[in-house]
């Protein structure tokens, strides 16, 4: 039982050795990286070297899946040099396992000591983001030397040496094992080294492990499928495309065993250093056959996933970048064109507000209502999102643009529910009832909903850019909206005052889209108060500094006495 604990605690903590480097390259370089995919698809062969360097450099081929998947969700990548960059990405996955089958064990203590001290001294600055990478490939080495050393006892106990004695070499079984192992250690690298070492042991025959490594092989390519869950059909067929090539691979391997280890066997007659570079080869070959093919491979994808037809309405998330999680600017910039989405979104409902209250349209009304779930659906999307970046990854002034995004849709959200409320007013009080504003009434909507207008594309001037002076505009702004609601609804009370009849009929809907278009004004003017609070320029009240002995506290306590 302790041999098997050591085992998973190794397979554990080299999943998490995995991840620190990732994140940290991804951190330092994500923004290169990805722009090296994208510059990438110029044809297949620039593609697959892209591949083989992002995947070399984070240590992880389904990083690479994650990054291309996305591109090819957000229409920026075809799915053809994605392929070639999956091919690619095996191959670097392969020279990362050549490169740890090394005996590294020197490098674990100087590489986890120096990466503590860079990392804890110079945490905010790059130098600390490489100590963090350094940390990584430490606890990486110390894993594998957990794994194999756990392994060594393991071996020699006779039951196990019955289990793997009944392999006998057979194809489909072998195969099968070693993609099962490969997904539940979450690591196809893990997989690779142990088998070579059991090779060395004697634990099992050569031929076995080929197998095994293909199988190894085949869950790499599920794992990619499993970390892209939940993305598009267009980012899926990536993954599957990568895995459809595997399986391919792997047939035309099975006929060929014998003849492959064989070279492999002259190169270099090491059972254990044979399985490493057959894993290299496997790649290469599968890489240098199937990269001509990419182009019928995406077809027959896009054939097999088809879009799902539910999800490609107007709300389907555009920017959101799954594979941008672990670069928290890149994610952050993702999160802020999505809800520029959703302020467009909100500005065709406003413009259709005004439409509705003015011409009594039934049917627009029900068409900007519908917006609304839209603009929820969004919300939702942008919100989940933004739960998925890691807060502590994040500096301070990436936390503020955090709160500052959430703290946005969250208004254009309540916007987006408030102009559904006025729509529902004005269905049953006007449309329903074929009523209709005074003329000066609907002169006074208009002009309130021209002055919203120009505070929502101020407000996302203000959201995109940060810009101070035109945050005080905004908040100007708010001033001058509440001087206009306040005479507005003066000039309304004046009309019921002379019996005006539209103004009596309509007197209830007309007060409440005012007190709407107000609260509206004020979640849009909202944006504006971090980018203030930040300058020091923001009043802590609104009250003023001499009310205590003003005129009016002095009016008000005479009149209380009296």
């Amino acid at each position: 039982m302790q041999t098997l604990l050591s085992v998973l605690s190794g397979i554990a903590l080299l999943v998490w050795g995995t991840h620190i480097v990732r994140s940290g390259v991804l951190r330092i370089f994500g923004g290169n990286l990805r722009k090296m995919l994208s510059d990438s698809v110029s044809n297949r062969f620039n593609a697959f070297l892209a591949g083989v360097g992002v995947t070399a450099l984070v240590q992880s081929s389904s990083a690479t899946a994650l990054i291309a998947s996305s591109f090819v969700g957000q229409n920026l990548m075809g799915l053809a040099p994605a392929l070639a960059i999956m091919l690619g990405a095996d191959v670097g996955s392969s020279l990362v396992v050549q490169l740890f089958s090394f005996d590294l064990s020197w490098l674990a203590p100087l590489a986890i000591a120096g990466g503590v001290l860079l990392h804890l001294s110079r945490k905010a600055t790059r130098a600390g983001q490489i100590g963090r990478v350094a940390i990584g490939v430490g606890l990486i080495i110390v894993a594998l030397q957990t794994i194999l050393a756990a392994a060594k006892p393991f071996t020699q106990a006779a039951g196990v040496r019955v289990i793997f004695g009944s392999l006998t070499g057979e194809p489909v079984l072998d195969m099968l094992i070693g993609a099962l192992f490969a997904v539940l250690a979450w690591s196809s690298l893990a997989v690779v080294l142990l088998t070579a070492a059991f090779v060395a042991s004697g634990l099992i025959s050569l031929k076995v492990a080929l197998f095994l490594v293909l199988g190894a092989n085949l869950g790499s390519g599920i794992l990619g499928i499993l970390a892209t869950t939940g993305t598009t059909a267009a980012g899926r067929r990536v993954v599957f495309g990568n895995l459809f090539f595997r399986a391919i691979g792997c047939l035309l391997m099975v006929p060929l065993m014998s003849s492959v280890e064989g070279l492999l066997g002259q190169f270099d007659p090491d059972p254990q250093r044979l399985v490493v570079n057959f894993h290299t080869a496997f790649n290469l070959l599968l890489a240098g056959t199937l990269i001509f093919f990419t182009e019928p491979a995406a077809r027959l994808m896009t054939y097999l996933l088809p879009e799902d037809a539910r999800k490609t309405g107007a709300a389907q998330s555009r920017n959101l970048d799954i594979g941008a999680l672990e670069t928290p600017a890149l994610a952050l910039a993702n999160a802020s064109r999505e809800a520029l989405r959703i302020g467009d979104v909100v500005e065709r409902m406003l413009e259709g507000v005004l439409r509705v209250v003015r011409d009594n349209d039934g049917k627009l009304a029900r068409e900007v209502k519908r917006m609304d779930d839209e603009v929820d659906e969004l919300y939702s999307s942008i919100k989940f999102y933004l739960t998925q970046i890691s807060r502590e990854a994040l500096d301070e002034r990436e936390s503020r643009r955090w709160a500052e995004i959430m703290s946005f849709t969250i208004n254009l959200e309540h916007v987006g529910d408030i102009v559904e409320h006025i729509l529902d007013d004005a269905e049953q009080k006007k449309i329903s009832k074929g009523r209709a504003f005074s003329e000066a009434g609907m002169k006074e909507i208009g002009d309130l909903h021209a002055r919203i207008m120009t505070t929502l594309h101020l407000a996302l001037n203000v959201f995109l850019n940060g810009d101070l002076r035109s945050a005080q505009m905004l908040i100007g702004q708010k001033a001058e909206f509440r001087e206009m609601e306040r005479a507005c609804a003066g000039a309304h009370l004046e009309r019921l005052a002379w019996q005006t009849p539209e103004s009596i009929e309509t007197s209830s809907l007309h007060l409440d889209i005012i007190n709407d278009f107000k609260r509206i004004n004020s979640h849009l003017c909202a944006v504006a108060y971090p980018i203030l609070e930040e300058a020091g320029v923001l009043a802590p009240s609104r009250l003023r500094e001499d009310a205590g002995n003003g005129p009016e506290r002095t009016n008000g306590t005479q009149t209380r006495n009296a």
